[in-house]
This record gives C-alpha cells, sequence and structure tokens, in this order.
C-alpha cells in the first residue's frame, strides 16, 4: 500500500464518489490489483475474483457510512471490507463442508471436462432435485431442526433453545432427520 498523499488522495477520493463515480472508478483502478493480488493469498484464486468485485460493491455502496479523512483511512476501510468477506468466505465453506459430511454427500470436482460432460451435470441436477423433494418430505421440525443445526450451524443448546425443547430432543431430532434423509437418497425408505 501507497502511504502518505497517496492515502490521504483515496480518503478524499471515497468521499468525492458519493456524487462523482469518476472519482469511485479510480480508486478502483489504483486498488483493485493489490487487493486481488492479496485475496488469492487468503481464498482459492477461483473466488478471489468474485471477492474483489464484492468488495469493492460493498465499498461502493457504504461510501455513505465511510468517514475516513486521515491518511491511509479510504485503503484501511477497503481492506476492512475484504477481511470481513474473507470470513464470510471461510465460515460458509466451514459450513458446506460440514453439512456435505452430515449428509454423507461426496465432494465431486468438476474439471473444464467433468462440467462439459451432460451425464454428469444431469445427474448434478436429479440428485440437487432429489436434495430438495426430500427435504419437502421431512415434517416442518425436523426440516427446522436441520436448517438450525447444519445449514446455520448452531450448536445443540441454541437449536433446543429456539425449537423450545430440551438438548437431548434436539439431538434426536436432527440425528432422525439425517438418517431418514440419508435413507431415502440411498434408495432406502424408512
Amino acid at each position: 500500500m501507497n502511504t502518505g498523499t497517496q492515502a490521504t488522495d483515496d480518503a478524499a477520493q471515497l468521499r468525492a464518489a458519493r456524487t462523482d463515480p469518476d472519482a469511485f472508478a479510480a480508486f478502483y483502478r489504483r486498488w483493485a490489483p493489490a487487493l486481488h493480488a492479496w485475496l488469492r493469498t487468503q481464498v482459492p484464486a477461483d473466488a478471489a475474483g468474485d471477492l474483489t468485485a464484492e468488495t469493492f460493491a460493498q465499498a461502493l455502496l457504504g461510501l455513505g457510512r465511510f468517514r475516513g479523512r486521515d491518511p491511509g483511512t479510504g485503503v484501511a476501510w477497503l481492506w476492512g471490507i475484504a477481511r470481513n468477506l474473507v470470513r464470510q468466505h471461510h465460515r460458509t465453506a466451514r459450513l458446506e463442508r460440514s453439512a456435505r459430511e452430515r449428509l454423507g454427500v461426496e465432494v465431486r470436482a468438476y474439471d473444464d471436462a467433468g462440467w462439459d460432460d451432460a451425464a454428469a451435470r444431469a445427474h448434478a441436477s436429479v440428485l440437487a432435485h432429489d436434495v430438495a423433494a426430500e427435504l419437502t418430505r421431512l415434517s416442518p421440525d425436523q426440516r427446522r431442526a436441520l436448517a438450525l443445526r447444519i445449514v446455520a450451524d448452531l450448536d445443540f443448546g441454541a437449536v433446543s433453545a429456539d425449537l423450545g425443547i430440551s438438548g437431548a430432543a434436539a439431538r434426536m431430532r436432527v440425528s432422525r432427520a439425517l438418517k431418514i434423509l440419508r435413507s431415502r437418497l440411498e434408495g432406502v425408505w424408512l
């Protein structure tokens, strides 16, 4: 990152960008390459571009909240947004991995050849449809318990509090829902 006048100009550019799109464009051109390079060290390369775009989108939407005037505050604000997005990215990846493991769904790596394979795409589409259909067949209580424990990644204490049941009952409800879902997806109906 540059310091001194460059950073002061960044803060001024962000304040000016509230009414001047060219000021934000100049800020973007100056910092997008460095931000993207940093993001590539934090997340997989295929996610770095998306997070770069999202960082600047959030910065643009949040211009009215930017109050920096001191040197470096504009860039620090931008990197703060990026750090929050990186944390969110890792948390989402962890939740997805945990949900796949709990459901017993294997991860299939799709390289360029895999996505060109019509059979693979059709299988993925059918699987997604089957999962959605089977989720709707669970009781509302079971769906809610799964959503809280698997999707929201809440501990069983929070699940039981939200559902108004004991911790043991929450564990049982989630376990039973996962067992039913897994069995149905394997073609074995309970």
